[in-house]
């Protein structure tokens, strides 16, 4: 993918947020914020020391087995892509792989069959997976409290975002939440690019582009910050998938990632190949860049990695988000959790008779497995499966477009079937009322289709071509989804 359509691709969908859509629902966070006064990005004025090249790799035959050691997250699909391989190479090279494997479990010895690219990235890495995620790493961790303790400029910031008025660890915070990205992970970019945490004064405030990412749709600091946290996750979601394997460097030239990089190195490349320029992409992701300033806030990251998804994961049991004995439409298929891209984390249901339109229903959403309620927010609400009141552990699932009125409270518990509250058009562009689900395990969004897609009730997701398209299938039966409610797109819970 070159820079040239990814950057075309983020501004139709910025324009979207004001258009009439296709598709059920564009999650999008609100800002206040007006354009600010034209400047120029910041560039480094200092002279950037020499770095020492990392190894390279040799030039493999075709199919030449290499070794490899499994981490966090990683399946069958998305080594195929990252080693340009198949999973039937991968399967006769490791027979003890289970049939019905889903994750493999990190720090197993593998041998994969690589089919060699031109243009392998650095073998470095910046930061492990275990930090990528406002996930288990992340608990006890108090960004606004961080922040307030730090005689950097960003204390004292003040914005509009999400509908409330918050100062700059509270945005952090929010954005976080929303994207499920480590608050320090942000913390130290914004550190890197603007002194935010050490410096009493900066221009970042007064900048269009603060970050480094020149996008006329995302200028000042808010919306630079929800920007990178977007490519962040199509960084991080892409790798692990498989898809995203290269992009364009600064000076033109292409980088396939290197095979054996870990997704938070991959996602942080990626977003450095639009923040950075030629002559500081390479120091900004080297141990002496951004990683240096992330050990300076919070010790050093590899001290004691996190490993966030387990080998062989299962989805809990889970029902249809609606009520037994009726059938609602499904109006959506895989597509984006929250932001735009990968992952397509997220499916849409809406109720009967309201399929295409704004309308309110006093019909409920209901909770697709037994929970407590660990987050209310704007139009959504975090299911916690394993009741410890904590999203960033264990199973949740995530409800957006949910009406602000009878919508259940923090901390309530929840049996399978309850109601969690009244499908809507509120949080985000829709053209219809409707509700928008999205896994997440231990902080990282589970793309609806792959090695462990949705199983509702038996129901299964397939991706579309594009996004928003996509099946269900049952026991040889399809329902297909489609914002029009139709037989073909009618799903029944049962009683």
């Amino acid at each position: 993918m070159t820079r040239t359509i990814l950057n075309v691709t983020r501004l139709l969908v910025a324009l979207l947020v004001w258009l009439p859509l296709l598709s059920a629902c564009v999650p999008v966070v609100s800002t206040g914020i007006a354009p600010a006064p034209t400047t120029s990005p910041p560039t480094p004025t200092q002279d950037l020391p020499t770095l020492t090249p990392e190894p390279t790799r040799p030039l493999f035959t075709p199919g030449e087995l290499v070794d490899y050691v499994v981490q966090s997250g990683d399946t069958l699909p998305g080594l195929t892509g990252r080693f340009n391989t198949t999973i039937s190479e991968i399967r006769n090279a490791n027979p003890n792989i289970p049939e019905d494997a889903t994750t493999l479990p990190p720090g197993m010895p593998m041998q994969i069959p690589i089919y060699y690219r031109p243009f392998w990235g650095n073998t470095f890495q910046i930061l492990p997976d275990g930090r990528f995620p406002n996930g288990p790493a992340e608990v006890g961790f108090d960004p606004v409290a961080f922040v307030n303790s730090q005689p950097g400029w960003l204390k004292s910031y003040k914005t509009y975002i999400g509908n409330k008025n918050r100062n700059g660890g509270e945005m952090v915070e929010y954005i976080a939440e929303n994207y499920s990205i480590s608050p320090r992970l942000l913390l130290a970019l914004l550190e890197y690019k603007t002194g935010a945490l050490t410096q009493p004064e900066s221009t970042a405030i007064s900048e269009k582009y603060p970050l480094g990412y020149r996008e006329i749709s995302h200028q000042g600091l808010p919306l630079q910050l929800i920007l990178v946290a977007n490519i962040l996750n199509n960084g991080f979601y892409g790798w692990r998938l498989g898809t995203l394997t290269s992009f364009s460097l600064p000076n033109g030239r292409l980088e396939n990632i290197d095979p054996w990089q870990n997704a938070a190195t991959a996602a942080l490349r990626h977003l450095f190949s639009f923040t950075e320029s030629a002559e500081t992409f390479e120091f900004a992701a080297s141990s002496q860049g951004y990683q240096a300033v992330y050990a300076s806030l919070f010790g050093d990251p590899w001290a004691e990695p996190v490993p966030v998804i387990p080998g062989s994961l299962t989805q809990p049991a889970m029902r249809l988000p609606f009520p037994a004995g009726t059938a609602w439409t499904y109006t959506g298929g895989p597509h984006t959790g929250w932001g735009d891209g990968e992952p397509l984390a997220a499916i849409d249901f809406a109720p009967p008779a309201v399929t295409g339109g704004c309308t309110p229903t006093d019909l409920y959403a209901t909770a697709v497995a037994d929970g407590i309620i660990a987050r209310v927010g704007e139009a959504s609400v975090m299911l916690d499966l394993d009741k410890d009141g904590d999203e960033r552990t264990g199973w949740v699932v995530f409800y957006l477009h949910v009406s602000d009125t009878g919508k259940a409270p923090l901390g309530r518990t929840l049996k399978a079937g309850d109601p969690v509250g009244h499908p809507s058009c509120e949080g985000g562009a829709a053209t219809g009322t409707h509700v928008h689900i999205a896994r997440k395990y231990n902080g990282e969004w589970v793309p609806a289709d792959g090695a462990l897609p949705f199983n509702l009730e038996g129901w299964i997701t397939r991706n579309g071509s594009v996004e928003y398209q996509g099946t269900l299938v049952k026991f040889g039966n399809t329902v297909t989804a489609s914002t029009s409610s139709n037989k073909a797109s009618q799903v029944f819970s049962a009683p």
